[in-house]
């Protein structure tokens, strides 16, 4: 008999695909398939041709861009020299999640169906084009798709004798058991965020610990938003950047949401415990120590501010002791009650913590093991760079708008990422941050000689200030800049450096406060106004546009 062996490969930003790719691997276990759930690029796709049974699970990012864990799968799949037949053994499905308010919508799914049927795959199924704008969200093809999935892979590959599906009435074995080590043993979390020594480039896995040098607030203290520019030592960190270059932040939960946490699910925040995979040749997670405390698992790992999404509420069901909690929370997982979750989650942005406190009796009767499989990881935020070297060297800056707003809910809801970075204070001792740097989607002209025109409203002005900086200092000229904000006395980052390049003749400069007159004026009118000079510079000095948010 074939063996049953089905491989999940995934390219997911956010998070939502890998969920999904999980979701499925859950579904293949329940029908006793030899699974296994990779990122993309975390496979080799040499292997690819022994591989029977594949289904691909593909979000797209920005103008129909693959996601990043899967950009080098990407490049090897579009070579021109893969043979034709290369994947005629390979039967293969392919989900695609996106968001048809854009103009390429599913485009990195549709490509790859289309690729892996000239390289002669063979399709179980049309590919399946997730929406996230439909009422129910992508689950409105998914669910449907995924029934006829499972028919006709049980075509193929049915039910060994006297075996049946689990039932999903019976919670499936946690990915890893949670082996909790003597009372005694030494704290392996004291040194985990001191610098690295400098290997290779400092990457996801491998993070620089960068120290905080400085901690400003750039607008004034009676405007409502928050924004700060904040500086980083990357001495001897073996980072460089170029103006555009993205970096990326490793936030951690705060420590009350970490208190509460362990309080509500009776965790010992200082036990030591080692996770050991529950199937064979499941890998450990790469950026949790081993052996590890509850504290370091709670503070740098698990994302319990984050909006808990639709199989947290499938799996949280299992565990629950009260009928009435079971019952709501097995609504929220099934298909009609996706509207009710919708309300009840999404739009007020409640938290996975804020959950958990609604579902009491629930909350205290996780067991340890599950946590991993409940929670996702704390995913990495971006922020543009917004210095550059050749000003600042071994230093680099971001500026940070503070997220806050309300929602229905009491309390403000906060950005995680951008909230710690706003409470570190570089004057109470050694303050680090885990961070690498990621090539931008903007490259400025390498020419001198060719004008740059920059449209960044906002905090949107950061990777211009990097270009402006790191142009001056190359001795280039054509330096344009429109900036726009609400108030000249309040939100007008970094008027002083603007105003110094101005007089040096190095920056010309157009400024629209939005909110200091009746009339309000953007960028776009400013543009407008000075359409002349722009139509000057485009048409005889071959000028550049770039524009951020």
């Amino acid at each position: 008999m074939a063996e049953r062996r089905l491989l999940v490969l995934f390219g997911s930003q956010t998070g939502t695909a890998q969920d999904t790719a999980e979701r499925i691997g859950r579904e293949a276990r329940r029908r006793h398939l030899w699974c296994r759930v990779e990122a993309l690029d975390n496979c080799d796709v040499a292997n690819l041709i022994h591989e029977p049974l594949v289904v691909f699970v593909c979000a797209t990012t920005g103008q129909g861009d693959p996601t990043d864990n899967m950009k080098m799968f990407w490049r090897f799949l579009f070579r021109k020299n893969l043979p034709a037949g290369s994947l005629c053994q390979l039967d293969y499905a392919v989900l695609g999640l996106g968001d048809s308010s854009y103009p390429k919508f599913n485009f990195v799914a549709k490509k790859l169906h289309k690729r892996l049927l000239q390289l002669g795959g063979n399709p179980l199924l049309p590919v399946a084009l997730g929406d996230d704008q439909h009422d129910l969200g992508p689950d409105a093809v998914v669910d449907p798709w995924l029934v006829a999935l499972w028919d006709k892979i049980l075509a193929l590959y049915p039910l060994p004798p006297g075996l049946e599906i689990i039932s999903p009435n019976v919670c499936l074995p946690p990915k890893y058991t949670l082996h909790y080590l003597p009372e005694d043993s030494p704290h392996p979390d004291r040194d985990l965020l001191q610098p690295p020594a400098p290997q290779a480039t400092p990457c996801e896995l491998q993070p620089f610990a960068a120290r905080v040098v400085s901690n400003q607030r750039v607008t004034a203290p009676s405007h409502f938003q928050d924004v700060r520019l904040i500086e980083f030592d990357i001495a001897g960190s073996g980072i460089t950047f170029s103006a555009g270059d993205v970096v990326m932040i490793q936030p951690q939960n705060c420590p009350e949401d970490v208190q509460q946490f362990c309080q509500l699910l009776c965790l010992e925040p200082h036990r030591c415990f080692v996770l050991e995979p529950t199937e064979p040749g499941t890998s450990l997670p790469p950026l949790l120590p081993q052996p590890c405390t509850i504290q370091y698992l709670v503070t740098h790992y698990l994302d319990i501010s984050c909006v808990p999404r639709r199989s947290f509420f499938e799996l949280l069901a299992y565990f629950s002791t009260s009928e009435l909690e079971r019952e709501k929370l097995q609504e929220f997982n099934s298909a009609q009650g996706q509207e009710e979750l919708y309300s009840y989650c999404n739009r007020p942005r409640r938290t996975t913590l804020e959950v958990m406190w609604d579902f009491p009796h629930t909350t205290c009767s996780i067991p340890a093991d599950y946590l991993l499989d409940l929670i996702p990881r704390i995913r990495p935020r971006a922020f543009s760079i917004a210095s550059s070297m050749l000003a600042h060297p071994e230093r680099m800056q971001i500026l940070v708008a503070v997220v806050r707003y309300k929602t229905r809910l009491s309390k403000p809801r906060h950005g995680l990422c951008s909230t710690w970075l706003a409470s570190l204070n570089p004057e109470q001792g050694d303050v680090r941050v885990p961070l690498w740097v990621k090539k931008g989607g903007m490259k400025f002209p390498a020419d001198p000689a060719t004008p740059v025109i920059m449209i960044g409203p906002g905090t949107g002005v950061a990777p211009f200030r990097a270009a402006i900086q790191e142009r001056v200092a190359l001795g280039c000229r054509g330096n344009c800049l429109f900036f726009g904000c609400r108030h000249k006395s309040k939100d007008f980052y970094c008027r002083t450096e603007w105003e110094e390049l101005v007089t040096k003749g190095l920056l010309t400069l157009f400024t629209a406060f939005s909110r200091d007159q009746e009339e309000k004026v953007y960028v776009q009118h400013r543009i407008r106004e000075n359409g002349r000079l722009i139509w000057e510079l485009l048409s005889s000095g071959n000028a550049h546009v770039y524009l951020a948010g």
